[in-house]
Formats: structure tokens, sequence, C-alpha cells
């Protein structure tokens, strides 16, 4: 609710919250959050979909085509920061909003391309810049709006990119099948402009709290105009000076307060101009706090670094498994057609995952273990990468799919919401933060795909595409595992034997100096003293200087 003294904000304009609601306007912003990972993450993971008309049409090998969706993936998240900053600089609406146009722009260019190469500035370059712009801004202005339902809400809201994989995705391939590809990219294009719409709904949060705003209605010089006005009129009364008939004594009020001195006027207006500043300036945060555009600092908290390690060899195998799925499947013996519900048993699964890690990470006794349930997330996920090199028939693959989209499902959800957590960063400096942790991920995200194109082109089998993802899924849970224990201090023990050290050599200082260790303890003395006898020793305490 808008608190008393403050002017009402235009539609669509900032919210001041006491503390944050755990809803309100926070469910729309929830909505725009769906349908943007619909027609973000959701839209790059159905790519796949095109891989072999891409292939046939421009006579490309795996690797070559692959690369289209690394370049997108690689400018969203090396962007991260840009979008960070852009975020601070302008507000969350207006640069989601121009995410928006730039992605259904570069998505209807694509399907007007004659090469590859042409693909990998349009869709590569042009959507990818579109995704930073308004992925990022929008995962971190939910998590502002949500506290105790923060892990459930995000969860829920997350599901849009598995439902685009689950309806959307077979949706697209049959549309393909009537169309052609390029028709069917100019249309995925044009549903991709709700993104625009979205954008306008994130609206803004200020989190101010009670006790400030009350302090700052007491400073008001407006709260002390109408006391002042009522003494003089009971005054007038008492003397007799008041009339008894009510239009003059409105006139005598109305004379009062233009006899108000200028000085009380003027720091009426200003006050009410720096409310109204503070409001329409649109910040997450009171203005008080000086918020940096990007946050590098970040860097220098040990527990930082390792979870973005963990999302570097993490995001090896977000992306490739959806990637080439099919294209295992029917290498296995498994009918074209029957190949593409793979990625809607993923799509399935993965909605699951997302709704239970949401649940599971809301209880009172998973609260303070959050990166010890990301961490067997993490573990089952990677065996089940081994297992896709391993099975030969359809059940089977179906079985893998299902265990890797629900995994996928607790990861995606959940791998930069934790960033907010103060095991390891914190909600005040996750902003900074996300943008400096997706833009370290983009080195992944670039590699991912073409590493395993090669290895399929290399050794004629696609499931060796799996290998690289499931290595970069185990080498991931080795640093997530360190990231509390960094926290916690208890991998920077060098500091602390050398903090250790200085007072083991200060100490020897004091024993060779004992005129320094006597002003030591004459020091403590005089603290414990009285002000007189403190005073009394000022001389010797000058002279000792």
């Amino acid at each position: 609710m808008v608190p008393c003294g403050l002017k009402r904000p235009n539609v669509l304009g900032p919210i001041v919250y006491t503390e944050a609601p755990d809803g309100g306007w926070g469910w729309a912003v929830a909505v725009a959050f769906f349908v943007v990972e619909v027609f973000t993450y959701g839209t790059i993971k159905s790519f796949g979909i095109f891989l072999q008309d891409l292939m046939e049409e421009f006579g490309e090998t795996n690797s070559r085509v692959s690369w289209i969706v690394s370049i997108c993936v690689f400018v969203m998240t090396f962007n991260g920061p840009l979008s960070s900053i852009m975020t601070n600089r302008f507000g969350f609406q207006l640069v989601v909003m121009v995410g928006g146009v730039l992605i259904s722009l570069g998505t209807i260019t694509t399907s007007f391309t004659t090469s590859v190469n042409q693909m990998y500035i349009t869709y590569g370059f042009l959507a990818g810049l579109g995704y930073s712009l308004t992925f990022l801004p929008t995962v971190t202005i939910l998590s502002h709006y949500f506290t105790r339902r923060r892990s459930l809400v995000t969860a829920v809201a997350s599901t849009g990119e598995a439902l685009s994989m689950f309806a959307l995705a077979p949706a697209f391939s049959l549309l393909r099948d009537r169309i052609g590809w390029r028709h069917t990219m100019a249309i995925i294009g044009a549903l991709q402009g709700t993104i625009i719409i979205c954008g306008a709904l994130l609206r803004p949060i200020i989190i101010k709290p009670q006790q400030t705003q009350e302090r700052e209605l007491d400073r008001s010089p407006l709260k002390n105009i109408q006391p002042q006005s009522t003494h003089a009129t009971a005054n007038e009364v008492q003397y007799g000076n008041v009339n008894s008939h009510p239009e003059e004594r409105t006139l005598l009020e109305k004379e009062a307060m233009l006899e108000l001195p200028r000085c009380i006027k003027e720091e009426a207006e200003s006050w009410s101009n720096d409310v109204e500043k503070q409001v329409n300036k649109g910040d997450e945060k009171p203005p008080a706090k000086n918020v940096k555009l990007l946050d590098f600092s970040i860097l220098k908290e040990c527990s930082f670094i390792l979870y973005s390690l963990f999302g570097l060899f993490a995001t090896l195998g977000f992306f490739a498994p959806q990637l080439y799925i099919i294209e295992l499947s029917v290498s296995r013996g498994v009918e074209r057609d029957r190949a593409t519900y793979m990625l809607s048993t993923m799509a399935v699964a993965e909605i699951l995952g997302r709704f239970l890690i949401g649940w599971v990470l809301t209880q009172k006794t998973i609260r303070k273990k959050k990166l010890l349930a990301l961490l067997v997330c993490v573990i089952s996920m990677a065996v089940d990468l081994v297992g896709f090199t391993l099975v030969t028939e359809f059940y089977g693959l179906g079985v893998c799919c299902a265990v890797y989209g629900f995994f996928m499902g607790t990861l995606a959800c959940t791998h930069i919401p934790m960033l907010a957590e103060d095991d390891v960063v914190g909600l005040e400096r996750m902003s900074s933060a996300a943008g400096v942790y997706v833009f370290i991920q983009s080195f992944a995200g670039l590699a991912g795909p073409p590493l395993g194109g090669v290895l399929v082109d290399v050794t004629q089998n696609y499931g060796s595409a799996f290998y690289s993802c499931a290595a970069g899924m185990a080498v991931s849970a080795v640093f997530l595992g360190l990231v509390r224990p960094a926290k916690r201090g208890l991998l920077c023990r060098k500091r602390t034997r050398l903090l250790e050290g200085t007072q083991d050599e200060v100490k020897e200082d004091l024993k060779e100096n004992p005129e320094v260790n006597e002003a030591s303890s004459d020091t403590h003395k005089d603290m414990d003293q009285t002000p007189a006898e403190a005073s009394r020793r000022e001389p010797e305490v000058t002279s000792f200087a």
C-alpha cells in the first residue's frame, strides 16, 4: 500500500512498500516472468526442431548449425553485466521492453536469411542481445517482490520454459511440416512481441521501512500547519475576536495561513518535492543508498567465485541434451515422429521438478540447507547424463529424459535466485552480482553445443555429445560443494594464520619495548578513571606523548 503522505504513483509506476509484500503486484510480475520464460529459454531449447532442416537446406554440419544456438546463448549471458548496468540506469520496464523488440526483430529477420552465417548475426547476436536484456531483469525484480515465498513463486513462474517445450515445440514442429521452417520462425518472432507488454508490467518496488516513513512525516512542516491554525483559532475564540458567522471564520483561517512565515512555506515545498522525486525515480531501494551500476568488487568474495565456477561448468549440460536428443533417438532406432516426444517428456518432468524444488526450499528444515539440496540435484543430473550414453531403446531414453528434465527443472529455477541467499551473495547485491554471474556462464554457453557437435562429427555417435555434459556437471558439483565452507571462512585459513602471526609479532615488540607496554597499561588505567583524575593526569600524558 502507498504510505500516507506520499503522492500516489502513476499507472504502472513504482510502488512503495514497508517490506517485501510476498504478493500484491508481485503476482503480475510473476505472470510476466512466466511469459518471458516461454519466449526466451523455452524458444532457445526448442530450436532443435529446426536442426535437420537447416542442415539439409544449407548443406552444413552439426557443429556449424549448433553455433547458432551457442552464439545466442553466449551473447545472452556475456551481456549480463550490460543488462545490469542498463537496468540500474534506466529501470526494469524500459530495458525489458527494448529487449522484447530486439528478440522479435531478430527472430523474424532469421526467417529471411540465406545462409548460416547470416543466422549467426540475426538470431545469434540480435536476438541473443534481446534475450540478455529481458530474462535477467525480470528474474531480479521478481526476487525483490518475494522473500518467504521466493523459491516457490520463482519455481512456478519459471515453468513457462518447460511449457514451451511441452506444448509449443510439438506445435511448432507440426507447423513447420505444413508451412516450412521460415514461416514458422516468423510466427515465433511475432509471438515473442508479447514480451514488450510483459516489460510494461514490471513496476519498480521501493522497500521503505515504516519507521523511516514516520520519521520523514514527523520532519514535515506540513504536519505543524494544522495545529498552529487550530491554536490561533482557539485564542481568537477565547478573546472574543472571532465572529460567529462561518464565512468570516473561513476568511480568518485563510488569512492566518497566508501569514505563515515564508521559511516554513519554502521548507514544506522542498520537502514535498523531495518526496515526489523519490517516488517518481522508480528505484528498488531508497535514494539514501548509492547503488553502483555494476559491482565487480563481488569477485573478491571466495564464495561467489566458487558459485560462478559451478555455474560455468553446469552450463555445459544445460542445452546440448535438448539440442541433440531427437537425433540421438533416431540414431538408436526410434522413429522421428516418436523422437519428438522426448522433448515433451523432458518438459513434463521439468515442470514437476520446478514445483517440487519450490515447495521443498520453502520448508523450515531446508531453508538453511538450500545449497545442499541443490548439490544433490547436480550430482543426480550428472549420473543421468551418463545414462544417455548407455541406453539403446525408446523406453530407456524416455526414462533418461524424464530424470534429466526433473533435475533440470530443479536447477534452472534456483541457480540464479540462489544468489539472493546469504550463503552466496545476499539480496542487496544480487542485481549486480547476477550480471557478473551470467557473464562468467557465457563462456560455457558458447563452448557447450559446439563441443558436443565436434564430438558427434568425429565419432559419428550422438551419444558422445552427452559425455561433455556429464563431465561439466560433475566438475560443477565439486565447486558447488565448496561454496558454503568458503562463506564461513573455512577456506581462508591463511589469512587467519597471518593475523595470528601479526598478533605474535606485536606481543614480542611489547616485550622488547617496556616503555610502550607501560604506556599501553597506563592508557587502560586512564579509561577506568573518573573525569577529575583524568584531568589531573593530562599533563603527564602530554609529556609522554
